[in-house]
């Protein structure tokens, strides 16, 4: 079959006839089916079931001797802090282990830089006259919620199969002093599944930027995320490249074990310089007297250490490697002759990142809705939601049982056709 962009006149009439009715079928089996955000199945949150036992009665005592159930603590136990360590490949001393999610800690990260003065700083943010975030896209969401929140301006850089366009981003936080930070997901970003080279990481710690407190808010959210446990990507210690290059302060990095054990009853840490770290402690110090330590220790008692996190990860990735499997599978099935739509192949993480024909994202995820299919609002992974392109579409396939996001995908699929044909007939 030529590709739709090929179609003639009368060969796009009798496809959108056919999509038409194929598409009325699926309305008719009134499906409620949802792939809006990439949560874990009720399959991998059973995994950590030994959460509820792994403590007994007179299981409180931390390592160092800390009564878990009392006050205090407030950079996290040692146990949880080592545990970190060694999934981000830096030094302990380096490590703030807090509450369960990382998400919190980068709000409030922000909210902290601007009130306070950072390291290297000359004033607290909110004393500019504005603040200047660089947002690699297509990318998180929820980043882009939190700056849009503090009512920053937000820079839409492209990224690359690299990470972020360090041409854009090197020319843009040399010339301009109101650039503060940039976002990065770097092992598996969200949506793309791009894991940052180890040049464009090198280049990240290397970079002259015209503010001094400039920030990379290195969102290690998927570090041990991979889809086969033997061919996993990874990054250089970003700590260290920035210490080496000079800039020590650079970078504060958040991980979670929110996708590792229990999404809502996890622990959360970032790591950073010392300097950094004292920042945070500090202020740290008026809001809370510690963390909740019996769910670092429980998760500590669970988990032990590196190896028992990835032995843990390969069993998570039993279960989700068959979903992307049937994403790629039924996306090649319906679309790749069609030259209407690209995607990734990502090796880890919790999406897949489609690239609709322009002009109809958002007319794709209108008609899945109707149908019974709910899809990530089209748009949510720039900048006040907007994609200049209207172009980009986030599959979350990971909570889906594989019976329903076979149709969900079937749905979707004839979505992607409907709409292509309609804006190529316009």
């Amino acid at each position: 079959m030529p590709s739709y962009l090929e179609f003639t006149t009368e060969q796009s009439d009798r496809e959108l006839q056919a999509l038409t009715e194929r598409y009325q079928a699926f309305s008719e089996q009134k499906l409620k089916l949802n792939m809006t955000r990439g949560k874990p199945c009720p399959e991998q949150l059973a995994l950590s079931a030994g959460l509820m036992t792994c403590l007994g009665e007179q299981d409180f005592k931390a390592s160092d001797g800390t009564d878990c159930r009392n006050y205090g603590g407030l950079d996290g136990l040692p146990e949880a802090r080592s545990l970190f360590a060694e999934l981000l490949n830096t030094n302990i001393g380096h490590i703030s282990v807090q509450g369960n999610s990382s998400l919190n800690i980068m709000y409030d990260t922000l909210i902290k830089a601007m009130f306070f003065t950072l390291p290297g700083g000359e004033k607290p943010w909110s004393k500019l006259e504005k603040v200047r975030f660089i947002c690699p896209v297509p990318g998180y969401d929820r980043h882009f919620f939190v700056t849009q929140e503090l009512g920053f301006d937000m820079i839409p850089v492209p990224m690359t199969a690299e990470g972020p366009d360090m041409d854009a981003v090197e020319g843009l936080v040399a010339s301009d002093p109101l650039i503060k930070g940039i976002w990065i997901v770097p092992v598996y970003s969200n949506p793309e599944g791009v894991t940052c080279s180890e040049a464009t990481c090198r280049r990240l710690a290397a970079m002259e930027t015209a503010a001094d407190d400039f920030r990379i808010m290195w969102d290690n959210a998927y570090v041990v995320h991979h889809l086969d446990p033997n061919d996993g990507e990874a990054t250089p210690d970003i700590l260290q490249l920035c210490a080496d290059a000079g800039h020590p302060d650079r970078v504060f990095e958040f991980a979670s074990t929110s996708k590792i054990t229990w999404a809502g009853a996890g622990m959360a840490c970032v790591a950073s310089s010392t300097a950094n770290l004292a920042f945070i402690h500090k202020h740290m110090s008026i809001q809370t007297i510690g963390p909740d330590k019996v769910n670092q220790l429980r998760h500590c008692r669970f988990l032990k250490d590196k190896a028992g996190v990835m032995a843990l990860m390969a069993r998570h990735a039993e279960i989700l490697r068959p979903k992307f499997a049937l994403v790629h599978e039924v996306l090649t099935r319906e679309l790749a002759d069609t030259d209407i739509c690209t995607w990734k192949n990502p090796k880890g993480g919790y999406f897949v990142s489609l690239s609709v024909l322009p002009g109809t994202a958002s007319e794709v995820v209108h008609l899945a809705k109707a149908c019974g299919v709910e899809l990530t609002p089209a748009g949510n992974p720039y900048p006040h939601g907007k994609d200049p392109q209207n172009t980009n579409i986030r599959l979350a396939p990971s909570f889906p049982p594989l019976s329903e996001l076979q149709p969900a995908l079937e749905v979707l699929c004839t979505c992607i056709k409907i709409a292509a044909l309609r804006k190529l007939r316009s």
